[in-house]
């Protein structure tokens, strides 16, 4: 572990915790300026101290800045603080949530290969793996995350990867990760989890059998609507050298052969991931976005918990409201989801949840319509609560079939709770309901 998460004391080395990680993690004060926040790194490029270091890094024999396309040293600092938070070996950070899934299942897949899917995902998740998958031909299977049999019943000799959300969007179906992970590790795949929405406050997935875990940092990593990326994170214990994974395992023609895994161990997935995948791919995250992103860890745990708490009690608020035929959230008592909450989402069970209007499609928009202090947006994990109507949004590229998988019905309204006052918040709430009611 490094200096970053541990302290000395008299008794030796302690690990740090969580919320002092959230703050320091990854990052020493400048040692040229002094600086005590991480500097933006705001440049493309770096001088090399010779011709033998510069030759050295770009075979990967050491490591160093080369080309910030590749790594820039605000951004590692991001990196590094979420890989500590998440319990996980290292990281790499992306443009977008969805440029990180799409180049952490580049790295590992190759045509031919299938993955098997929750069903109850984010709608561009749905349609990247649906359609993109198609055109590099690899086969999706999209299963009820609920029934660990039909992850099961879903696996093939080629299954590669199964990948699930903590929370899933929008329906609040938490997911059995240590279950998941089993049937996963049975067949010889890692298990790759978003949990975009549970943060790794609420939630850890690595330390329940998770191999891969991403984030849009987009969401409450940034927390207030300002910055678009992403990050990818792995356990490093995951064996890809099982024979399943020649991509990750055998000689890379595009580093004059060399063994990604067999080279660097624990970090050799992360290795190709950035590499060739982010390399190749492009999608680097602007060392701006990364020094915004690291302010935003910093109140995360403060954030989170009151995040937690405003949803429960705009949860009950609806619950007991005449015009609402269901809400899900799984933070209820009433949920279905309660004990998978209590085993894996201690602190709670985020801020993002749905709820149905009766009257469907028309009563959503006057809903909608109605609202005051509620920002009509797509978008989550802001500091301001946000609403939105999936159906004809966030999820419009699905079919009816597919939005009843996701738990998307014609009048289901996604809730993101911010951190506003309480009671205005149900009170805007309620002066929509009012709107909505014939």
């Amino acid at each position: 572990m490094s200096q970053d998460q541990r302290g000395s004391g008299e008794q030796g080395t302690r690990e740090f915790g969580f919320d002092t990680r959230a703050i320091h993690a990854g990052q020493r004060p400048d040692p040229y300026t002094g600086a005590r926040a991480t500097p933006i790194f705001q440049t493309t490029s770096y001088v090399f101290e010779d011709p033998e270091s510069a030759a050295a890094y770009f075979n990967l024999q050491e490591y160093g800045n080369t080309y910030t396309r590749i790594m820039n040293p605000t951004t590692a600092v991001f990196e590094e603080r979420v890989a500590s938070l998440e319990g996980a070996a290292g990281g790499v950070a992306f443009a977008s949530g969805l440029a990180a899934q799409a180049a952490a299942l580049f790295t590992m897949l190759t045509p031919g290969d299938h993955v098997v899917a929750s069903s109850a995902l984010y709608g561009g998740t749905v349609t990247q793996l649906k359609h993109l998958a198609r055109k590099l031909s690899l086969d999706v299977t999209f299963v009820d995350p609920d029934d660990l049999s039909s992850w099961r019943a879903a696996l093939r000799p080629n299954t590669k990867v199964l990948y699930g959300e903590t929370i899933g969007n929008p329906g609040g179906n938490v997911l059995d990760i240590e279950g998941v992970a089993e049937i996963a590790h049975g067949h010889g795949a890692p298990l790759m989890v978003d949990s975009t929405f549970a943060t790794p406050y609420l939630c850890r997935p690595i330390e329940h059998g998770a191999d891969i875990v991403v984030h849009s940092a987009t969401k409450f990593i940034g927390g207030h609507g300002t910055s678009i990326g992403g990050v990818v994170v792995e356990a490093g214990t995951f064996n890809w050298s099982n024979g399943r994974f020649p991509v990750v395992a055998d000689p890379s023609p595009a580093y004059h052969g060399l063994a990604f895994h067999e080279t660097f161990g624990m970090y050799g997935y992360l290795m190709k991931l950035r590499a060739e995948s982010l390399r190749d791919l492009g999608g680097a995250l602007s060392p701006f976005n990364s020094f915004l992103f690291l302010l935003g860890l910093e109140t995360l745990p403060l954030r989170m918990a009151r995040h937690v708490e405003n949803a429960v009690g705009v949860a009950r608020f609806l619950e007991g409201h005449a015009a609402v035929a269901a809400v899900r959230y799984p933070g209820l008592d009433s949920s279905p989801y309660r004990d998978l909450v209590k085993r894996y989402l201690p602190h709670g069970a985020g801020s993002i949840f749905v709820f149905d209007l009766k009257g469907g499609r028309d009563a959503g928009q006057r809903f909608i319509s109605g609202l005051e202090l509620w920002s009509h947006l797509a978008n989550v994990g802001d500091a301001k609560s946000l609403v939105i109507h999936p159906a004809s949004t966030t999820h419009r590229q699905l079919n009816d079939a597919e939005l009843a998988a996701a738990g998307v019905g014609p009048g289901t309204i996604r809730l993101s709770v911010g951190l506003e006052t309480l009671d205005d918040l149900t009170a805007d709430l309620a002066r929509g309901l009012a709107a909505a009611t014939p």
